[in-house]
């Protein structure tokens, strides 16, 4: 097919911006035949661009030579089309332009093209595989369309609000020094250092802290970070986050600009009011009564501490847990034993074992008496203290866990999303903002038998806990804390450590030698001594707000070109082998073990 050049046509107006208001103009509209309709003596060509949809009519009255060139179009064709906007004579009500179409004048093929692999709608039936392999077809959905269009405005509001309150945007390099933060760097090989490395940034963090030495005092960047790590819906290998840092301010001067921020996005993006201050919660609490450190407050279903009632019980599975040190607790799902049946909670048992527990026991309340896994080991003044303490009645099903406390917290704190989920109780169109506070500042390793840092080394520990460093590690709590938005993480933060003799009291009690410290570190922590002022800061992840706002199950959804799962790009074919003088050029060997080695 010959395909028609513009010819000094110009759009005047893109597809979805047209109205009533716009009857009888001359309009010229370009974009993409989304749908085509051969009446006979009438065409239709349901035009689409970023905007929307705009309908183009061809009738007898239209040049013959302009209504066989519609005749010929097929769909995601590229058009050009200039007409008279006129009233439909059938109005689509399901359209923002469904009272209007365009008396087509002249039209113009720009742009052929094959029969798509899957349609273009919104509710497209294709697997995410196949719409990821053309991905490029997949962004004129509309729906993505809408989610990038978002993105781009959370971005705006993002830079003018930060610029309006005195940040700076600095970039900082993307070809920096390995450091351990936590996840696998990506590495970059030198061609010029043979044999040495740049990794990608899993975060600024250095740099920025670096920012506030050097005396920018606000520093706010949209920046790109990279973790080579496995990934869930919430969790890209390449992601961007609004990262701030400030000087000479304290938790509350942060989180006062960080709600300033969240109040001001949701307002001019969603015309949502967030009320502020922010609701807080301490990271003990959280754990104890969601199980998460990220909580999804939305709903109920806090974890109960039954503990004290089964010490002494029959039920051997429970009393020797709460004997060797252990916990009994559980949660109560109000009106679920209509829904879940014993084969159901037997999923659910599952899931528990899937997560590290060694089973679950049940109290299912249909009829007058409630149907236990465990009474007949049970007094009937124990079960009911249990019906009491986690206000169980008739309808309800409550779950148990007895094991560890971190694990019978955590598979609580997971089964309480699972089971919330299937009963339908989160609200949707809800936003519940909360920041989680005094963070542990070590995490214990029953495998190693000691302490391992749970946050980065320039974290500040809590004034009143730095004399426990070197005798209570447990009893250590960082000045850190999360910004948790309806279950998901979205930001990280913490002041940092600016004494250089207690950033060397932490490296110590990380178990690094100064010798390390100084190979991995020494950068940062010289610089400290030459006037280092009190700073901190966070960073957003911005992924994760899009996804949020957008209303999105995954971050692919709001990402134009994402990796999936096993971190390759499906339409590009990323990552990829290259030829051997790349390798020799970086005097590099690959050697992929043959899979019986493995």
């Amino acid at each position: 097919m010959k395909l028609d050049r513009m010819d000094g046509m110009k759009r005047t107006h893109y597809c979805g911006t047209l109205s009533k208001a716009n009857i009888g103009e001359s309009v010229v509209v370009c974009g993409w035949a989304s749908k085509q309709r051969d009446l006979g003596s009438l065409i239709f060509i349901d035009l689409r661009d970023r905007s929307g949809i705009i309908q183009l009519a061809f009738d007898d009255s239209t040049d013959r030579e302009v209504f066989s060139r519609a005749f010929t179009v097929r769909s995601e064709f590229v058009l050009m089309a200039l007409g008279l906007v006129r009233m439909r004579s059938s109005v689509n009500p399901d359209l923002p332009t469904g009272d209007i179409e365009i008396e087509v004048k002249e039209l113009k093929i720009l742009g052929a093209s094959l029969t798509p692999p899957f349609d273009i709608l919104p509710d497209t039936k294709a697997g995410e595989e196949l719409r990821l392999k053309y991905r490029y077809l997949d962004l004129r959905r509309s729906n993505l369309q809408s989610n990038i269009m978002m993105r781009h405005k959370i971005v705006k509001v993002t830079r003018d609000y930060f610029d309006e309150n005195g940040f700076l945007e600095i970039e900082t390099p993307t070809l920096i020094k390995s450091t351990p933060e936590g996840a696998r760097d990506y590495l970059v090989p030198s061609r010029v250092h043979k044999g040495s490395f740049f990794a990608l940034p899993q975060s600024p963090q250095m740099y920025k802290q670096l920012l506030m030495l050097s005396g920018f005092d606000r520093y706010m960047q949209i920046a790109r970070c990279y973790r080579d790590e496995d990934l869930r819906a919430d969790r890209q290998p390449e992601f961007t986050q609004i990262d701030l840092e400030m000087s000479f301010v304290d938790r509350e001067d942060i989180f006062g600009i960080a709600e300033g921020y969240i109040k001001r996005l949701f307002k001019e993006v969603l015309d949502v009011d967030i009320k502020t201050p922010l609701p807080r919660m301490t990271y003990t609490f959280a754990m104890d009564n969601y199980g998460s450190d990220k909580p999804d407050t939305r709903f109920d279903m806090k974890i109960k501490d039954i503990s004290d009632i089964v010490e002494n019980c029959g039920f051997g599975v429970f009393s020797s847990a709460v004997k060797s040190g252990g916990t009994v607790r559980a949660i109560n799902a109000k009106g679920a034993a209509s829904v879940y049946t014993r084969k159901e909670i037997d999923k659910l048992t599952e899931e528990a074992k899937g997560i590290g527990a060694k089973g679950l026991a049940f109290i299912r309340w249909v009829d007058d008496e409630p149907s236990c896994s465990f009474s007949k080991f049970m007094t009937a003044e124990e079960m009911s203290a249990i019906y009491k303490r986690v206000e169980a009645e008739k309808g309800d099903v409550v779950l148990i866990v007895a094991d560890r406390k971190p694990l019978t917290l955590s598979v609580l704190g997971a089964l309480r999303l699972t089971v919330a989920k299937r009963l339908g109780i989160i609200p949707q169109n809800q936003f519940n903002f909360l920041w989680i506070t005094e963070f542990p500042f070590f995490e214990y390793n029953e495998e190693t038998g000691s302490y391992d840092a749970m946050h980065h080394p320039f974290t500040a520990p809590l004034d009143e806990c730095i004399k426990y460093l070197d005798t209570a590690p447990e009893k250590v709590f960082a000045n850190a804390y999360d910004l948790v938005l309806n279950g998901v993480e979205l930001s990280s933060g913490s002041l940092r450590i600016t004494d250089p003799e207690l950033q060397a009291h932490m490296f110590s009690a990380l178990g690094l030698s100064e010798t390390e410290a100084e190979e991995k570190f020494g950068f940062l922590t010289g610089a400290f001594k030459y006037g280092a002022p009190p700073h901190g800061g966070m960073g957003i992840g911005l992924d994760r707000i899009c996804m949020i706002m957008t209303n999105s199950e995954s971050l692919r959804d709001v990402i134009a070109f994402p990796k999936v799962a096993n971190s390759s790009e499906l339409m590009s074919g990323a990552p990829a082998e290259v030829d051997k003088l790349q390798l020799d050029d970086l005097a590099i060997k690959v050697n992929i073990p043959n899979q019986d080695d493995k």
